[in-house]
């Protein structure tokens, strides 16, 4: 019910914002149905996924940290920052390494750029018109308001008009470099699955590189080959769309649920001081997490009826060497 209202929702937004359909180009129809499926499965399996017992721990959490009077009074930059640094220019990634960070930055910017484009020309909320009829002026406009002018021949104007051929680019480079990476880097060839691992980063690719052949049909082949390269880029963005909810890429939509639980245990640290807020192993005495993230932690495991919620308040290492000693006296014992 949750889903299927909110696609009727969107529905009721794409007629009232392309001014009861004056704006909406007939020829998108395949897009705009294709974005109402994604909201559909978007938010079904947002609603399947938040209804697991960790997942709506962490959702709960992360809004009542992020809508916290408290917290804002107390952090006013936190979730900024937050939001930045996990989100925007997903720091975490370049731990791990500057490549593999650079290449999803790009792909990040690009869909992101490619989606602030497509949408709301697909919905007939943007719309481009002459502001004369001689010349070389335009006027961009959303849900029928003028917001601004530009010349066509300008800098702005070849932007506008490019917006997707750069946003195309930068996801090959992003992609093209995992593909790469995926033939050829020993780690990552280890357990990958062609649906999961390598089926997300051929889609783009198509959708970047059909999208930069009917620039250069239009450009170089007047228009030669335009109508079959528009029918292949036109499938290929579709059943992307309808692949994204059931796929990897439905990461995209869990990830702002991370940024809250970041927030949550960084207001936990500032309630007081570290060493007060901070839990200690209880074999070793080094420090796991603040007290609230362990019990957070321990109540999930118990949502979830594993016996053995009490592990959470000893470090990594103390797990490790605890599980082997139960091993060797409770298993090896019983070999000769």
């Amino acid at each position: 019910m949750i889903a299927a209202g909110a696609s009727v929702l969107l529905v009721v937004a794409i007629v009232l914002g392309s001014r009861l359909l004056r704006d909406f180009d007939s020829a998108l129809v395949p897009y705009a149905v294709a974005s109402v499926f994604l909201t559909f499965g978007v938010v079904y399996r947002y609603v399947v996924w938040v209804s697991a017992p960790a997942a709506r721990r962490l959702f709960v959490q992360g809004w009542k940290s992020a809508l916290s009077w408290e917290n804002l009074k107390r952090s006013p930059a936190a979730l900024p920052k937050m939001a930045a640094t996990y989100l925007g220019f997903q720091k975490f990634l370049g731990a791990r390494s500057h490549a593999r960070w650079a290449a999803h930055q790009l792909i990040f910017w690009g869909c992101l750029l490619a989606a602030a484009i497509t949408f709301p020309l697909t919905w007939g909320w943007f719309t481009f018109t002459s502001s004369s009829a001689a010349g070389p002026g335009y006027e961009m406009r959303l849900w029928g308001f003028k917001l601004f002018g530009f010349d066509s021949g300008s800098f702005l104007g070849w932007a506008l008009y490019h917006g997707l051929d750069l946003a195309a680019v930068m996801v090959i480079g992003g992609a093209g470099y995992f593909l790469w990476r995926r033939m050829r880097d020993r780690a990552a060839t280890t357990g990958q699955r062609f649906g999961y691992d390598f089926l997300p980063l051929l889609a783009l690719i198509t959708i970047s590189v059909t999208g930069l052949l009917l620039t250069f049909s239009e450009m170089f082949l007047h228009g030669g080959g335009y109508e079959f390269l528009a029918v292949l880029h036109m499938a290929s963005v579709v059943l992307t769309l309808v692949y994204l909810p059931f796929g990897k890429f439905f990461h995209i939509v869990q990830r702002p649920a991370a940024v809250g639980m970041q927030l949550f245990k960084y207001t936990a640290r500032r309630k007081g001081s570290d060493a007060e807020e901070l839990q200690s192993c209880k074999r070793c005495g080094q420090p796991i997490d603040t007290a609230a993230a362990v019990d957070n932690l321990r109540a999930t495991m118990r949502d979830l009826k594993l016996g053995f919620d009490e592990w959470a308040e000893y470090c990594p290492r103390c797990k490790r060497v605890l599980r082997g000693t139960a091993y060797l006296s409770n298993v090896k014992r019983g070999f000769k």
